[in-house]
């Protein structure tokens, strides 16, 4: 099992540590709860090795993520970020992803953990293109919370916009940093050589910010509405069923495009829709959802907030149904009543 650069740091912090993607990572370090709590008061730091990650290049690079991506890359430029979805002929997501455009004819590709392989392959098939692992050759640290931002910029250097990259310099080292994330919350993301890892990782834990395992990254992901592939997403379900259409462009042609030209015409028989408990139940996936309304459907994502100290989760609904519809989600046999709503739903 991989283990990342900054293992020795994360069990010196008392790290308790599960397998992801192959990968041994931080789950927590003191409780989900205080962690969770401190990215959405202050400011937390995960972290998060594991992500996948490869450098493209070539003369054929933009014509490749145009053709395998739902999204256009030619709607953002060099400097900027996009997030966007590979798809198969169906329409459905074989991975979520992130394309941070460096410089002409070089970007760097996000996949998910367990589809980094996959989605490298699809890009090496591409003509005039070359797609490089950095995965293993960089460590990857999230940043996050309302004061995340002004905390990096004491520590290194004004952090780049929202959706926006840029090269730093850290201490004789190279930062890539992009103003991302997963939580809900503002902050960035930096990619860091392995030697000046664990300096960028004490030097920001000095100034104030609380190290955040995967367990409270997965709470503050799912406050915030943002699905997660392999229970969210997955071959079975379009962008268009997930509320997703905005990383969608019908504008180019890519793998899947007249699938969900299809399901935009005739409309989706079923949608992702948040959803807070009144009553007292940790939902989780696979429990049934039923409504009022006589739709029903099964959760895909479900957890304690800690923010509302209710339940909440995500789930797909037949036929769907808008926010403030009345539910109840069976937990243990016994029904728990609660409403659909619009993420994030920490602030519904």
């Amino acid at each position: 099992m991989n283990r990342s650069p900054l293992h020795g740091f994360n069990d010196s912090f008392g790290a308790r540590f599960t397998g992801f993607g192959g990968w041994e990572m931080p789950v927590q370090y003191t409780s989900v709860l205080e962690e969770h709590r401190a990215v959405r008061d202050s400011v937390g730091v995960f972290d998060v090795s594991h992500l996948g990650r490869f450098e493209l290049t070539g003369p054929g690079s933009r014509k490749a993520l145009r053709q395998l991506l739902c999204n256009d890359i030619d709607r953002i430029e060099p400097g900027k970020c996009q997030y966007t979805m590979m798809l198969n002929p169906q329409g459905g997501v074989i991975d979520d992803i992130i394309v941070w455009w460096l410089a002409e004819d070089l970007f760097w590709i996000m996949p998910n953990a367990a589809n980094q392989d996959r989605v490298m392959k699809a890009f090496n098939a591409q003509p005039n293109t070359c797609a490089t692992d950095i995965q293993m050759d960089t460590a990857f640290l999230a940043l996050q919370g309302p004061n995340a931002r002004r905390l990096y910029e004491d520590v290194v250097a004004k952090p780049p916009g929202r959706f926006a990259n840029a090269k730093q310099d850290f201490e004789g080292s190279t930062l890539t940093v992009a103003g991302t994330g997963y939580t809900g919350e503002a902050g960035v993301e930096i990619c860091v050589a392995p030697t000046h890892a664990q300096v960028l990782l004490e030097r920001l834990v000095e100034a104030g910010a609380r190290p955040a395992g995967l367990g409270a990254r997965d709470t503050l992901r799912l406050e915030a509405g943002f699905p997660l592939w392999g229970q969210d997403l997955d071959e079975t379900t379009t962008p268009i069923e997930a509320g997703l259409r905005f990383a969608v462009s019908m504008d180019h042609d890519f793998v899947g495009k007249p699938s969900l030209e299809a399901q935009i015409e005739d409309g989706v028989e079923r949608r992702l829709s948040g959803f807070i408990l009144s009553e007292r139940g940790v939902p989780r996936t696979g429990h049934e959802l039923r409504t009022t309304t006589g739709a029903s459907g099964a959760v895909t994502s479900g957890n304690h907030s800690p923010m509302l100290g209710t339940g909440v989760g995500l789930a797909y609904i037949s036929p769907p149904v808008e926010p403030g519809t009345e539910i109840e989600v069976i937990i243990r046999d016994r029904p728990v009543a609660g409403l659909t709503a619009k993420p994030p739903l920490h602030l519904a």
